[in-house]
């Protein structure tokens, strides 16, 4: 990925990721954060999945991630971006809906 797509997506992660990594890292401990998100084979649905390595990833300095952390932030910018795309009439508080975006370290009530 060039640089400049980089910078780009950078930008972009910083405005979508607004759960702290201890607060992803406690939600994901969650019973409502397993509940959600598609399974396939697995008990981990892929968000779930995907929130543990982001917690490291908010964690980390980005010049230390690598190609696949990369990838994976792209991933989580269009997941993000789809869902919100997708929000919901009423009080979306308590609903699969929200919790499958926090899982991706995202929180639509903030």
């Amino acid at each position: 990925m060039a640089r400049s797509d980089r910078e780009s997506l950078a930008t972009q992660w910083a405005e979508l990721a607004n759960l702290h990594p201890d607060e992803l890292a406690d939600w994901l401990e969650t019973d409502a954060s397993w509940a959600v998100g598609y399974k396939g084979y697995g008990e981990e649905s892929v968000g779930h999945a995907a929130g543990r390595r982001i917690v490291d990833l908010l964690e980390a300095d980005r010049g230390s991630w690598s190609d696949e952390d990369w990838a994976l932030v792209r991933k989580a910018v269009g997941v993000i971006r789809r869902h919100r795309a997708q929000w919901p009439e009423g009080d979306v508080t308590d609903t699969r809906w929200r919790h499958a975006l926090m899982n991706w370290g995202h929180d639509p009530l903030r």
